[in-house]
């Protein structure tokens, strides 16, 4: 990949390119974690591979989930032994493949008095937790061992607190790096181009797509021998243009972002809210720690941006106050919030949101090939079904065999200025492009942002080499300053200015056209809550 790239003018000859009428292998759509799965192991194939997103990369659900790689412990409880030990095993291998992008996270499951399920119930699901991945993690910690861990938690009927193994990773980070490892097996991958209408071959199949530019606004016809749709919540809208039937229930999830200073928890904890038993996590994660998840069906237009709702954080906010009734936490403390959509497969039958399946479908109708569902963990899983699906349009995919995730051939030396740990995230990230983001710093430039483990360095690089179009992508995606400090970073944004001006050529009515829809993204859809004039309706923001 050369410097220059993603810029404007590079993106416009890859549009031509797409639509001169030459026959591509693969087409895919959507560039969340499941479509970026699909196109780096079709590209590890030797299949020529065409990714579409409508929005940004890893915009929709992928940079909005609880960033946990994870088996689904309450995955055991409804009995899906498959389900766990399949995300168990992806676990494994994302931990082994990808250090410093997916680490490892303790978690602390309390248990209290004359509350069921109890220790032996909890012990007996974390055993099979442990036996499904093949290792022991599990330990039991007394109540002495479990205040002195969690110095502010409820322990007035505290018994004790299972320690167990998971972990976690930078969601939109780890899609970025698929794609990163995609690109450089040559898959071409252009962000802000929408799939308006599908095109049909002779025997009135899926052919290929009409995609629109987002950013220039050209129409472009893209033939291809194979279409997968990979566009998660947002798959059954083009499912509909072939006239298929809805699979998608769309559930929303919302987070609370805390500085640690006013939710001081240094490990994760995991337990059941008060009110309906569901799981709640409270995380450490970048420095600050998130409460989450909300489980709430989503009857918004999912082309509107979603956000926390004032029924949502103030669930949220009452499930912190019974573990830590001692703290006086309050909305208003909060750095942030996000909000999003899960492509949960519907069972079709009245049950409750988090009652169902979290497994993912694949279908093919009418030669478009669509996966639905699933879980961040298991994405290479999902993209290997689909693949098989593929073999008959692509022999070449029957080769598509699960090798390592990620791998990294030319390490470039530590600079200096990072220490060991903060060299493996940064070579986590990055992998080979690692050498590219240090040889584009500008001087001081390696140094970390106050309060972050990230370099300014990373915003340059970005700029450069990861399809930057908006502030919004650099920000919230690219890197995660938006949601680690109040008002999405605005103290910041006169450092951000000087290089996204000089590196996207950005004129000075062309960052301030920037920072005022960012801005604007920030206070309706990532704010915090308390600010929100009391408004107890879901606000949303266009994408």
């Amino acid at each position: 990949m050369n410097p220059r790239e993603d810029k404007p003018q590079s993106r416009a000859k890859a549009l031509a390119r797409l639509g001169d009428g030459r026959l591509h292998d693969l087409l895919v759509v959507g560039g969340g974690i499941t479509g970026a799965g699909v196109a780096l192991e079709a590209a590890r194939a030797g299949v020529g591979v065409v990714l579409l997103e409508a929005a940004d990369f890893a915009s929709g659900t992928s940079s909005r989930s609880s960033k946990l790689v994870h088996g689904g412990l309450r995955y055991l409880k409804q009995g899906r032994f498959a389900l766990t030990r399949e995300a168990l095993r992806e676990r494994t291998a994302l931990l082994r493949d990808a250090p410093g992008l997916v680490e490892p996270l303790r978690f602390i499951l309390p248990i209290r008095r004359g509350e069921r399920p109890g220790k032996s119930l909890y012990g007996a699901g974390l055993a099979l937790y442990d036996f499904l991945a093949g290792i022991k993690s599990r330990t039991w910690l007394n109540a002495e061992a479990v205040a002195a861990r969690m110095p502010a938690i409820r322990s007035d009927d505290l018994a004790g607190g299972w320690d167990y193994l998971d972990a976690q990773t930078d969601d939109a980070r780890l899609v970025l790096r698929t794609l990163q490892e995609a690109r450089a097996l040559g898959a071409v991958a252009l962000n802000y181009c929408r799939v308006v209408g599908w095109l049909r071959g002779g025997d009135g199949t899926v052919a290929g797509a009409e995609l629109r530019d987002v950013v220039g606004g050209e129409v472009v016809s893209v033939r291809a021998k194979c279409v997968v749709n990979a566009a998660g919540a947002w798959s059954d809208g083009l499912r509909r243009l072939i006239g298929a039937n809805a699979k998608i229930r769309p559930l929303r999830g919302s987070h609370l972002l805390f500085p640690q200073a006013k939710l001081p928890v240094m490990e994760a904890l995991a337990f059941t809210h008060p009110e309906d038993g569901r799981a709640v996590f409270i995380i450490p994660w970048e420095g600050a720690v998130f409460v989450g998840t909300t489980d709430l069906d989503h009857r918004e237009d999912l082309d509107i941006e979603p956000a926390i709702t004032r029924e949502e954080v103030d669930y949220l906010m009452r499930a912190v106050a019974e573990e830590f009734p001692g703290l006086d936490l309050t909305a208003k403390d909060a750095l942030s919030s996000w909000s999003g959509v899960r492509p949960v497969i519907s069972s079709g039958k009245l049950r409750k949101p988090s009652e169902e399946t979290r497994e993912h479908f694949i279908a093919e109708e009418s030669g478009l090939i669509s996966v639905c569902g699933g879980k961040l963990t298991t994405f290479r899983v999902m993209a290997h079904e689909v693949l098989h699906h593929a073999e008959q349009y692509l022999p070449l995919l029957k080769y598509a065999k699960p090798g390592a995730i990620f791998t990294v051939k030319s390490p470039p030396p530590r600079p200096e200025e990072w220490p060991e740990e903060l060299y493996r995230r940064m070579l986590g990230r990055y992998g080979d492009r690692l050498s590219a983001l240090i040889g584009c710093a500008a001087p001081g430039e390696l140094s970390l942002i106050p309060e972050t483990q990230t370099p300014w360095a990373e915003l340059r690089h970005a700029c450069r080499h990861e399809s930057v179009v908006h502030l919004d992508d650099l920000l919230l995606r690219r890197t995660r300053l938006g949601l680690l400090f109040p008002r999405g970073a605005d103290a910041l944004l006169g450092a951000v200015e000087s290089i996204a001006r000089s590196e996207l050529g950005w004129d000075e009515a062309g960052w301030r056209a920037e920072a005022d829809r960012y801005s604007d993204i920030i206070r309706r859809c990532y704010s915090v809550p308390e600010s929100l004039a009391g408004t107890s309706s879901s606000k949303t923001c266009s994408l």
